[in-house]
């Protein structure tokens, strides 16, 4: 696969989206999916070790490059699916591979399990489901979710005084990533404001979700995925400590080294989980 990548724009309508393409016009269509906060160069180091596939890696809506919802909407996982639909509609993409990290594997999970004939394969990296929450928790949750969104107004984004700062604020950020990774992500998330530097990414994404799925519902999503899955697990990531949900899974799963972050945090890391998806993928 070539290294060259292409950046693109994909107007839905509703919202335009921010995209890298990468390889052959004739090879395999994937859909490529960060996780929260990241954005298209989550896949840089990973893309262009993967062969024989066409790959558009999205900027999700709120990240990167691409828009940002409109006042009064939020970032449901359910309209995030949507817009992979759109994309791919626009692409003119009827049948298309999903590969997703974190975030990016949840929204692959439910798109692939809500309508399985247009999802032909599923690469998935140390994501699965949504983080699950208990019918008799759910008007609390509702409740301190509304709270949060009316603090939420007026309030200024921080700015930091250099791109150092703000590159040592994702590296030691909820999920920690490496120096040379929030290096990447910052070359499309670190944007100069006045007064210094400021991330792209929309601040309504760190607010707590207002509905969470219970734990029987997040499952019947992964039971009906219907397409060849495979999912890599990091062994310093979120998923290696829940064995007992690892053990009830149908897909095919891969332990490798490294934490949550490990196709980008690296060039071993990437190489590995490179090697993991080619296998998978019939181009080894």
């Amino acid at each position: 696969m070539s290294a060259q990548v292409e950046e693109i724009r994909l107007d839905l309508g509703h919202i335009e989206l921010a995209a890298h393409l990468f390889g052959p016009s004739d090879g395999l269509p994937v859909i490529a999916l960060h996780g929260w906060l990241d954005n298209a160069n989550s896949f840089a180091r990973l893309a262009p070790r993967l062969r024989g596939l066409r790959i558009v890696a999205l900027d999700l809506a709120g990240h990167g490059y691409s828009g940002h919802r409109p006042r009064g909407a939020g970032y449901a996982l359910a309209d995030y699916a949507h817009d992979v639909l759109c994309a791919a509609e626009q692409l003119g993409w009827q049948r298309f591979a999903l590969l997703g990290h974190s975030l990016g594997a949840i929204i692959s999970v439910q798109l692939a399990s809500a309508l399985p004939d247009r999802v032909s394969h599923l690469a998935l990296i140390d994501g699965l489901v949504p983080p699950t929450g208990s019918e008799q928790d759910a008007a609390e949750r509702l409740g301190l979710a509304l709270q949060a969104q009316l603090r939420q107004q007026g309030k200024r984004k921080t700015v930091y005084a250099t791109q150092e700062e703000g590159v040592n604020a994702r590296m030691n950020g909820m999920v920690a990533v490496s120096r040379e990774a929030a290096e990447l992500l910052a070359q499309r998330g670190l944007m100069p404001v006045a007064g210094g530097y400021s991330w792209l990414s929309d601040s309504r994404l760190t607010l707590p979700s207002p509905m969470r799925l219970s734990q029987n519902q997040a499952m019947a999503f992964v039971e009906r995925v219907r397409c060849p899955t495979c999912l890599v697990v990091a062994e310093e990531g979120m998923l290696a400590r829940r064995k007992p949900l690892l053990e009830r899974l149908p897909f095919e799963q891969v332990r490798l080294p490294g934490g949550h972050h490990l196709h980008l945090n690296d060039e071993q890391g990437a190489a590995l989980v490179a090697d993991c998806f080619n296998r998978f993928l019939g181009f080894s």
